[in-house]
């Protein structure tokens, strides 16, 4: 079953195509991260512009690369929920109308469900039930996949996503935008040890929060420039990439060990991360769980990854009609 996914719920315009959930044909990505980068972050209205001039020909080049028409698809996938909402519903209204003039099922998808969805393109083998930590710029989810549409969450953050914390100690440190790949190349040169941070305390068992985190890395830079004594760049990049890891790594392995899991995942964005890669290979390999990791190409946002989810919820007989609607905001675990 060849399904076509489009993904433009942030600042990538995206199409692939993906057969049966699991071999991908095609992934194109269209970004705007260079233009946003100017103004150190993501401007919602520049993002929905672009995915309005660069929509058209990424469907387009998607099809091409596989191979394929669109006579050829057995289903358009779409992200719907959630995310900003001006960029979802240029994805959504464009998939609305390729699936009525191409006679196609339309079916939605959450962007979160992508998100665990690229772990099957990586790893073909890999079935649910198993434990995810799903962390990006937006979000911060520790969630038990109980099958490929059913999905309980165990944890999330409080406060800031893991990802939203990257990008502000970025900008705080003059690393730039994206601030996730910036700090990692910073952390490179740096002793994690160099300066104490605080680990943010939450009422949640497998809850996290970055806000505190975050803020303590503004107030040694502050306190460092009214004394004249400025922090070193690459040192504060290490050490809060260390904390950050540290703390989503303790909670995934907490949770694992109190529920019994032995099949661990990440996705998302932060995933790409290789310092939380490692303290997770280094966790795993102690407790005997395996452990599951996307690509680095299928951690960011890309439509891949919602074709292949689209085909699980296609399956599970989720179809949209044409009044199909983008929301901003939407639980993983919405029915």
């Amino acid at each position: 079953m060849l399904i076509l996914g489009i993904e433009s719920s942030c600042d990538e315009t995206a199409a692939a195509v993906v057969e049966d959930g699991r071999s991908l044909h095609s992934n194109i990505i269209a970004s705007s991260v260079e233009e946003q980068s100017l103004y150190g972050g993501v401007v919602p209205e520049i993002a929905s512009r672009r995915h309005i001039e660069a929509i058209s020909l990424v469907v387009e080049q998607a099809l091409q690369e596989a191979s394929i028409t669109a006579a050829d698809l057995d289903a358009v996938a779409v992200t719907f929920a959630p995310g900003l909402i001006g960029g979802v519903l240029v994805g959504v209204n464009f998939a609305k109308g390729f699936a009525l003039a191409s006679q196609k099922p339309l079916v939605p998808v959450h962007h979160l469900r992508g998100h665990i969805a690229a772990l099957y393109l990586t790893h073909p083998q890999l079935k649910p039930p198993f434990l995810c930590l799903v962390a990006s710029g937006g979000h911060s989810h520790i969630i038990r996949v109980e099958d490929y549409t059913k999905f309980t969450i165990l944890g999330r953050t409080v406060d800031d996503a893991a990802g939203e914390a990257f990008d502000k100690v970025a900008r705080t440190l003059g690393l730039g935008y994206p601030g996730g790949p910036a700090v990692a190349k910073a952390a490179l040169q740096g002793n994690e040890k160099a300066y104490k941070l605080p680990t943010p305390k939450v009422a949640g068992r497998y809850d996290v929060s970055f806000s505190g985190l975050k803020t303590a890395v503004l107030n040694l830079v502050n306190q460092g420039e009214m004394k004249g004594e400025p922090v070193n760049v690459c040192d504060m990049a290490t050490s809060f990439q260390f904390r950050a890891t540290e703390i989503l790594a303790e909670k995934l392995m907490l949770a694992a060990s109190e529920l019994g899991e032995k099949k661990i995942c990440i996705a998302g964005g932060v995933a790409a991360n290789k310092a939380l890669r490692q303290l997770l290979e280094a966790d795993c390999k102690k407790t005997g769980a395996e452990l599951y990791l996307p690509e680095i190409s299928l951690c960011g946002d890309n439509a891949a990854m919602i074709a292949s989810a689209g085909y699980y919820e296609y399956l599970s007989g989720n179809i949209a009609n044409d009044d199909l609607n983008g929301e901003a905001t939407l639980p993983i675990d919405y029915r």
